[in-house]
Parts: C-alpha cells; sequence; structure tokens
C-alpha cells in the first residue's frame, strides 16, 4: 500500500514535470520577429514584404515556389507541435484526474501551473547557453520536451490501482498539497526575481530552478517511510483525531445545526452514483419566483444543469447552452491573453521597448503561474468562503479588459509591464480553473474528449485574433512607411508607435468584456447546482 501511495506522488511528480517544460508555445515571442524576418514575412504575418520578394532571385513562379515551400514546412512543424502540446496537456489531465478523485481541483491545479514557468525555463536556458542567438530557442523546444518525456516515462507506465480512499487519507493528501503548493510559489517568485543577462550566472540560476523542480520527489520518499515506520514501529498506537482538516474546530457544531436546520428544505435523492440534495424551487440562489420572470429569468433557467459531474458525450456536450456560454468565456479570455503573449515581441518593439522582450515573456510567464496556482485557493479556503467554480472564472476574466485598455492608453514601460503581468495572471487561473470547470460540469470521465473540443478555441481565436492584430499593423506599417523607412536591420515592414497595436488593445479590451458577460451568465446558470454539490460534500464531512 505504502508502495501504490508513492508511485501516485511519483507520477504527479512527473506531470508537472511534463508540463513545465512543455510549455514551448509560450516563448514564442522571443523569436518570432527573427523567424518572420528569416522567412521574408511582414511582422503583422498578412503579406510577404516586398524586401523579402525582392531578396529572392529569379522568376515569379521560382519567387512563389520558395515562399510556398517555407509556408508548407512551417505549417507542418507547427501542427506537429499544437498537436503535441494537446497531447502532453490531456495526458496530464487524465493522470491527475485517474489518480487523485478525491483531491482531482488540487492535481490539476498544481500540474498545470507548471506550464506557466516554461517560457520563463526557457528564457533562462537560452540566456545561459547564449543570449544574442535566437534560433536557440528552437533548439531547446525540439530536445527539452523529448528528454522529460523519457524521464517521465517510468513513472507514468508503474501506474498503481487507484481505490477509494477513507476520509482521513484525504485529509493527509490536501497536506500534501499544500507542501506542494509552497514549493511551487517559492519556484515561482524564484523565477520572477532571480535573473540575469549574464550567462555564467545564468547557468548557476538555471540549475537552482532545476533543483526546486527536482524537490518534490522527496514528497514520494517521505511518504513512503512514514507508511512504512507506522507499519512497523508506531502500529501499537492509535492517535485520536489525527489528520488535517479544512475546517475550524469551533464552527464544527455551527455547521453541524446548520445542517440540522435544513434539513426540513433539503430533500435527499438517491442516484447510482451516491446522494445528491435537491433543494426546494423557493430557496435556489435566492430568486425565488422572479426565476421564470422576463428574457434574463429565461435565459438563466432554460435547460440547466441539475447536478454536477453528470457524463456528456460530445454530442450532448455540444446542445448545451453552458458549453457555448464556456465556449465564450474562454475564447474571449484565456485565449486572446495567449495570443497576445505570442505577440509580446513585436508589441514591445513598436513601442520602442525592443530590449525588454525577454523581461516581459519571464513577467508574462511567473505571473501565469501564480495565476494556475491561485486556481486551487477556492477549494483551500471553501469552508470560509465558498463560491461556485465558474464564479472565480468570471472574477479571474476582469483583470484582463482593465490590462487591454491600460496598454492602450500608455505606451510607457511601467504600463506594458503592469498590463503584461495582469493579462498572464488572468490568463492563467483560466486556463489552470478550465480543467476543473469541464470536468464538474460534463463528467471526470469525459474530461480528455470534452476538454479538447473547449480548446478548439484556440487556434480558432489565434487565427481570429492574429489577423485582426496583423491586419491593424500591416497598414499602419504601410501607412508609415515613407517615415519609418522600411526598417534598418530587417527585410520584413516593421510599424513603430503606439498606433501600431492601439487599435487592436481596443478590439481585444472589448471582446474580453464579452467574455466576461458570457462567464457571469454561466454563472448564474450554473450556480444552483454547484450549491447543491457544497452542501452534500459539507454534510458528508460532518458525519
Amino acid at each position: 500500500m505504502a508502495g501504490h501511495e508513492s508511485r501516485k506522488w511519483m507520477i504527479l511528480v512527473a506531470t508537472m514535470w511534463i508540463q513545465a517544460f512543455t510549455g514551448t508555445n509560450f516563448d514564442f515571442s522571443a523569436y518570432s520577429s527573427e523567424l518572420k524576418a528569416i522567412l521574408g514575412i511582414s511582422q503583422g504575418a498578412v503579406e510577404l514584404s516586398r524586401d523579402g520578394v525582392r531578396s529572392r532571385k529569379g522568376s515569379r513562379m521560382v519567387v512563389w515556389i520558395g515562399f510556398d515551400v517555407y509556408t508548407i514546412v512551417v505549417f507542418f512543424l507547427c501542427l506537429l507541435a499544437g498537436c503535441s502540446i494537446t497531447w502532453f496537456n490531456t495526458v496530464c489531465f487524465v493522470l491527475c484526474i485517474k489518480n487523485f478523485p478525491s483531491n482531482r481541483p488540487l492535481a490539476l491545479a498544481l500540474t498545470v501551473s507548471f506550464n506557466g514557468v516554461s517560457a520563463a525555463l526557457y528564457n533562462l536556458a537560452a540566456i545561459s547557453m547564449n543570449p544574442s542567438l535566437s534560433h536557440i530557442y528552437l533548439l531547446l523546444n525540439a530536445f527539452i520536451p523529448f528528454i522529460t518525456s523519457i524521464a517521465a516515462l517510468v513513472p507514468i507506465l508503474r501506474q498503481p490501482p487507484v481505490n477509494p480512499l477513507p476520509s482521513d487519507a484525504i485529509k493527509h493528501e490536501q497536506l500534501i498539497f499544500i507542501v506542494l503548493n509552497v514549493l511551487a510559489g517559492i519556484t515561482g517568485l524564484y523565477l520572477l526575481f532571480v535573473h540575469s543577462t549574464d550567462s555564467s550566472t545564468a547557468r548557476v540560476i538555471f540549475a537552482g530552478a532545476i533543483l526546486l523542480l527536482v524537490l518534490p520527489l522527496g514528497i514520494p520518499g517521505i511518504i513512503y517511510a512514514k507508511d512504512w515506520s507506522q507499519r512497523k514501529v508506531f502500529s501499537s498506537f492509535t492517535l485520536e483525531g489525527s489528520g488535517f482538516l479544512l475546517v475550524d474546530a469551533d464552527d464544527l457544531e455551527f455547521h453541524k445545526e446548520f445542517f440540522s436546520r435544513e434539513n426540513s428544505q433539503i430533500n435527499v435523492t438517491s442516484y447510482s452514483n451516491g446522494p445528491t440534495l435537491t433543494l426546494s424551487l423557493t430557496r435556489i440562489i435566492g430568486m425565488g419566483g422572479a426565476r421564470d420572470e422576463g428574457c434574463c429569468g429565461e435565459i438563466i433557467g432554460k435547460d440547466q444543469l441539475f447536478m454536477l459531474g453528470e457524463e456528456h458525450k460530445a454530442g450532448m456536450l455540444v446542445k448545451r447552452l453552458d458549453f457555448w456560454l464556456y465556449y465564450l468565456a474562454y475564447f474571449c479570455g484565456g485565449t486572446i491573453g495567449l495570443v497576445y503573449s505570442n505577440n509580446l515581441g513585436q508589441i514591445a518593439q513598436s513601442l520602442g521597448h525592443n530590449s525588454m522582450t525577454s523581461t516581459l515573456i519571464t513577467l508574462y510567464s511567473s505571473f501565469s503561474f501564480f495565476g494556475r496556482l491561485l486556481s486551487a485557493a477556492p477549494d483551500f479556503i471553501r469552508l470560509k468562503l465558498y463560491f461556485a467554480r465558474t464564479g472565480w472564472l468570471a472574477i479571474a476574466l476582469v483583470p484582463t479588459p482593465i490590462a487591454f485598455f491600460l496598454v492602450a492608453a500608455s505606451g510607457k514601460e511601467v504600463a506594458l509591464q503592469a498590463g503584461t503581468a495582469l493579462i498572464g495572471l488572468s490568463s492563467g487561473f483560466i486556463f489552470a480553473a478550465a480543467v476543473s470547470i469541464t470536468s464538474e460540469l460534463f463528467g471526470p470521465n469525459s474530461v480528455g474528449v470534452n476538454h479538447n473540443i473547449l480548446i478548439t478555441n484556440i487556434p480558432i481565436g489565434s487565427l481570429v485574433y492574429g489577423f485582426l492584430a496583423a491586419l491593424i499593423y500591416d497598414n499602419n506599417a504601410a501607412a508609415g512607411a515613407a517615415t519609418f523607412a522600411q526598417q534598418m536591420m530587417t527585410d520584413s515592414v516593421v510599424c513603430m508607435g503606439r498606433k501600431c497595436y492601439f487599435s487592436t488593445f481596443i478590439w481585444w479590451g472589448c471582446l474580453a468584456l464579452f467574455g466576461f458577460a458570457s462567464s457571469v451568465l454561466l454563472f448564474l446558470r450554473t450556480r444552483p447546482a454547484y450549491d447543491r454539490f457544497e452542501q452534500n460534500r459539507r454534510a458528508n464531512l460532518l458525519d
């Protein structure tokens, strides 16, 4: 049994490593400008630059064939990279859900959070090798995920059998997750504040980061040693009242009294997967009879989810209004933040802060990491401050429009850094919380398929938002070509000045507000199901 427990935590550490070193999509902005210049594509990527076309020798047919071959190769590589990242993420999600069914949100939030430090780790690794060579990022992106996958393969293949845990074991798991979250927080702070542009110093810092990633390996060893000592040495002792409980002892009597008063208004109905609480209609989220009044009430009440965890196959999923509200919230929240991060290099360049690109990448990466870690906070404070997870999603979307409007209003370094941090924090929370929300709303067993259906909005959003930004960017670049002289150091058209992204930030900010509205509506529709689930969970906890 001790071996099974330690192997389970080994799997968790392996998924943390996979997430930390396979988020290669987050460091694209570090080399995007140079890559586009080499391919002869304008920064906006809408058209082949005139200088790039002129630099290719031969007939128009040769120029077209050359450009077409470049396009096909880059498209094929991007397709492979996108598929691999999706595969890595799905494997990690499924492993967390399978091995930690009782603390699923904590495992998912911790694992997904390490995907947020990928850009900072790759940035640090590139600086430690040669900070002047952008192609190093491509080499690192090619080799490090492969090496990490090989290292993580052994614990993943040796998965332990999954058995139901007693309540004291669940509480013990929660305590271990607190320790791991503290270690993760230290790792994030280390990557945020400890950095250097000197190669030799960066190597030492990078080695320290790797050490922090290896430290969680001590958890499985400690668990094994503790279980062995309890069996062999302390088996004759019994400790009463031990374990970790996310509720104060002083509050226990209050909760018991609360549930005894509520019993008269709650009907417990048995389903095949356990008891579910059905509240009287007049008590659902305090809305009473106003629920059916007006257009808004009709939208909120139509085809509501009655309970969490009901399995939805793909055909059933796409018929749900809740899914499309969720899709829009993600599309206008996390995805738009990801597109912003991919354009950080040329955003900094257009605002005259080209030297800040590495700093901005590290800033976005670190705050995305902290946002992902924060997505676990609702599970730690749920007995003190309970809020439906879809409500936390809506709150997490608030910083994104604020950040876009802030950056649009000012092109100063401070505004750019603050906006980047806010967007990283917001999108990081959304990326991590979304996996748990998908599992809770549409079933844990179908989460692999359903979440991949949800994140189809990422390539669609990247195309739509990227084209919008590129169109505005290229129009401004063409209008200012006489003033800014077709850029001296590259063969591509580069736009300089606040105007290059001003309209883009305004549009993105407005779309983020629309995503926030969708998330609020999703929260109002799903809150009754979350309330039922939470009351049932507390009742079982106090029994």
